[in-house]
Formats: C-alpha cells, structure tokens, sequence
C-alpha cells in the first residue's frame, strides 16, 4: 500500500526572470523592430529618456547663414522697427514684387536644401498597369459589350503583362456579368479581337497569352525596316520553337532567310521587351541599414557598430531624484518600478550591442580569406564555430545572426550569408558551399554562349581544375538556386 512521505530535493533549473526574457527578445530584433520597442518605451516609461549630444561650449549657438541671403549683400532684414509697413491694402494693379524686395532663389549647387526640394525629390505614386490601360480603353469608341470585354481582360493581366487566365475562362466570366443565354453568348472570336486592340495599348505586347505572341505583337508596332521587321515576324510565327533553341542552322533552313538576315531579324527581336508590363510593377527596392560597418586599416579588420541604429538613452536625470527613500506610497513607488524597468532597458540594450559586435568580430575572424579574396575564397563555417568561440548557445547566435546586416568593402551581407556547408576536396580539405556556388557563376560567366557548359562538364571542372568533389546532382541545385538556366537555354547565336 502506497504511503505519503516529504522528501526534500536538491537541485538546479534556469528560470527566466524577466530582465533575462527582455535580453532575448531584443536581441532578436532587427533594426526597425529595434527602433519601434525603443520609441514604445520612451512613450510609456518616464524615466527613460534619449541623451541629448553636450554642448561643446558654453556660448549661445550662433545661427546659421540665411542660405537665400545674396553672398555680395550687406544689409540687414528688416526688424520690427523698420520704416517699411505693410499697407491695408494694395492697389488693384500691383503685384508683391512691385511692392517689396524679395530675396534672390538659392543657387543650384547650394548646399541648402528647401522644403520645396524635399517635396520635388519625393517619389510620386506610381501609376498601375491596370489603370493605365483602363485609361485607354476609355477612350476607344467601343459598344458595351466590348468595353465590357476589355474590362474583364484587363484586369485579368498580371504584373508582366501578360493574361493570368485562359481566355475561354475570361469569355465564360464576360457571359456570366451579362447573363446570355447560348444562343446570345459571345464567341472566342469577339474576345480575340478585343485583345488584339489591347495589344496595341501602351506598353505594346500586353494581354497577350505567351510571350511569342507579345513578342509579335510588339515588332508589327516598332519602327525597325520593313525588311528586318518581316523577318522577324517570318521567325516569331513559323520558326518559334528552333528560336527557342537558338538553332541558328535549323532557323536559317526553315526560314529560307540568309544567315546575316536570320542575324538581323534576332537582333530586332532581342530588343523587345520580354516582360511589357514590368514598368508599371509596385516592386518598391527595400533598403537595410547595417548594424555593424567593416573596414581594413592598415592591413587590419575593424569591425564598429552602426551608432545611428541605436540611441544613446538614459535614465531622466530629473525624475530619478524624485525617489524617496523609505517612502512607500503609490506614486514614489510607481517611480521606482519605472526607475528599475528603464535601468534594465538600457542594460540590456547595451548587451545587445556587445554581442552583435562581438559575433560579428569573430565572423570577419574567421571568414578574413572572403574580405581580402572573394566568395571563392569563403571557408566552411556553422553556428556551433562561433557559439564554441565566443563560450554562448548555439541560438542565441542564430538570433544574432537573423535579421543583422553588416556593411563590407564587398557590398552588404545578412549574418548568416557568411555560414554555409562543407563539401570535401580532393586533398582531403572542405570547402563552403559558398565558394563552390562562386566557382559555378565564373564557369558559366566565361563559357562560350554558342557551346554552353553543362552540369557534368562544370562538374568534372571543378574536380580536375579546383580539385572540388561535388556530384553532378549539386551542381544543378546550386545553378538553381541561382536562377541560372540549364545549358539548353543558356545557348546563343553569335
């Protein structure tokens, strides 16, 4: 029969206090996360507070120089007591230039920057593509039901400007708006003609189904020579799958054209734009600000955090003598709380900044080969590298490494672009799966567009040449990721 006893038990656990969890939170936050938290703790906790530069000098600022005041003048503004009113009111006939001096614009090259310039140099909403050509479609002088039909194809156009549905299925929308019978249901053909007008719409080449036939549609729109544009049409409408292939002897066979006229018509071709509707995409470039900077001084790496990613706060110097020892009533104890929470804001702010630079000095450590070589020269490396280095976890590095940018002589990196998988070489090193992507971009960059490498050829390159043991099967998933097409496709008629 069981019997109830105490025992007592001696051991160890970790518990989160909430400083420690504030710690973790924010060192996993991005720059812009980071930011948002510091403005939401200025605004909720009084004694925190952003430190404001010192004065360098007791002195009074001195002003700046009017930026509009002319270099060659000596005269002062007018003052409260100048003899120079504002009148009543002005005469009918006058204008304010007739009336008062007014001050010369600033020159181009000032250094002075107006509220006006500010306004000018603001991007302006973008126009999409869908408006643009339901603008023309407007003005056509078209019946209801082919107004209707241009609607539902327009809106059916995707970014690239091309048709995102079948148009059977775009026909079927159109009878279903209109509710017609089948005897009343308009045909394919209707629908086809409204599209080749679209088509016609600027960009050219929009709303059609696949590229050759927006390619088509926009050589009968250029202004290329009658010669050269109707052989290209000849190629684009009969020879389409040997263009493709870049088959320049099939081309010139099929075709019957000469090979300088085959030449000529693809050169036309090739100017036209593959994706018509591409600029008129809301594709907005997104813009990083590095957490730490990298630079070489004499002969040295330094690695330096970003100040402008982090304020320098502060405890309110004012509000922090307002604690009253010994007093515990609801208000001083309410200052003590926020004097506390804002003293571990700040401490751990500070944390995350020492082991951001931290992870960040031992990466450049490590990965030193990159910064003064290249990509090809990247060593294999993996989390536990650096959390064995540095003494931490391995996920309080993946947090540092997420969302953290560093600025380099060699352009700007995420973290965790400097860690990668090894793969063996034929001397009995690794080598990064960084490097190895790196060697396969230089090979397919400096092969012969007419006899593209493939990925067995590149494979056997890189054993016998850079001494790399990769399978065939690796080449092609790293040529993937790199949105490098096969041989096939990369081939090109001279």
């Amino acid at each position: 029969m069981l019997k109830a006893n105490l025992q007592l038990r001696i051991g160890q656990n970790l518990t989160l206090t909430p400083q420690l969890q504030q710690t973790i939170r924010l060192l996993q936050y991005s720059t812009l996360e980071l930011q948002q938290q510091i403005q939401e703790m200025i605004e909720q906790n009084p004694l925190l507070d952003l430190e404001e530069p010192e004065q360098t000098s007791n002195e009074p600022a001195i002003e700046q120089e009017n930026p509009y005041a002319s270099a060659s003048s000596e005269t002062e503004l007018p003052g409260p007591d100048a003899t120079q009113q504002i009148p009543a009111e002005l005469a009918v006939d006058s204008s304010w230039d007739s009336i008062y001096d007014s001050p010369p614009p600033p020159p181009r090259n000032s250094d002075a920057v107006s509220a006006s310039d500010l306004l000018e140099n603001q991007p302006g909403a973008a126009e999409e593509l869908t408006d643009h050509l339901l603008e023309q479609l407007a003005l056509m002088p078209l019946g209801e039901r082919d107004r209707l039909i241009g609607q539902h194809l327009i809106l059916n156009i995707n970014d690239d400007g091309y048709l995102a549905e079948p148009i059977e299925e775009i026909r079927q929308e159109v009878n279903d708006t209109l509710d017609l019978e089948d005897d009343d249901a308009i045909d394919i053909e209707s629908v086809r003609v409204v599209q080749h007008l679209i088509m016609q719409f600027d960009p050219p080449g929009c709303c059609a189904e696949n590229l050759q036939q927006s390619l088509i549609s926009q050589i009968r729109q250029s202004e290329a020579d009658g010669t050269t544009k109707e052989h290209a049409l000849l190629i684009l409408e009969r020879c389409f799958p040997e263009l493709e292939k870049q088959n320049l002897k099939k081309l010139t066979a099929r075709s019957g054209l000469t090979t300088g006229e085959v030449e000529a018509a693809i050169e036309l071709i090739r100017r036209q734009n593959p994706r018509p509707g591409a600029e008129y995409s809301q594709n907005t470039a997104d813009y990083v600000t590095p957490d730490v900077y990298v630079t070489q001084h004499e002969g040295e790496w330094l690695v330096s955090l970003n100040p402008e990613i982090s304020p320098r706060l502060r405890v309110h110097p004012y509000y922090s003598t307002l604690v009253k020892r010994g007093d515990k009533s609801a208000d001083n104890q309410y200052i003590r709380e926020q004097l506390q929470e804002a003293r571990w804001f700040i401490k751990s702010i500070q944390s995350r900044n020492s082991t951001i630079l931290r992870v960040a000095e031992a990466i450049v450590e490590k990965q030193r080969a990159f910064f003064e070589q290249g990509e090809e020269a990247m060593k294999p490396m993996v989390l536990r590298d650096i959390a064995e280095e540095l003494e931490m976890h391995e996920s309080t590095i993946s947090r540092v490494t997420t969302n953290k940018y560093m600025l380099t002589p060699r352009g700007m990196f995420e973290f965790k672009y400097f860690f990668s998988s090894q793969l063996g070489t034929s001397d009995g090193g690794n080598a990064s799966a960084t490097a190895i992507k790196a060697m396969i971009r230089t090979l397919i960059s400096e092969e012969d567009p007419q006899k593209p490498l493939s990925d067995s050829k590149i494979t056997s390159i890189l054993l016998n040449e850079k001494g790399v043991k990769v399978a065939r099967r690796t080449v092609a998933k790293y040529r993937e990721a790199m949105h490098i097409p096969p041989s096939n496709e990369r081939k090109r008629i001279a």
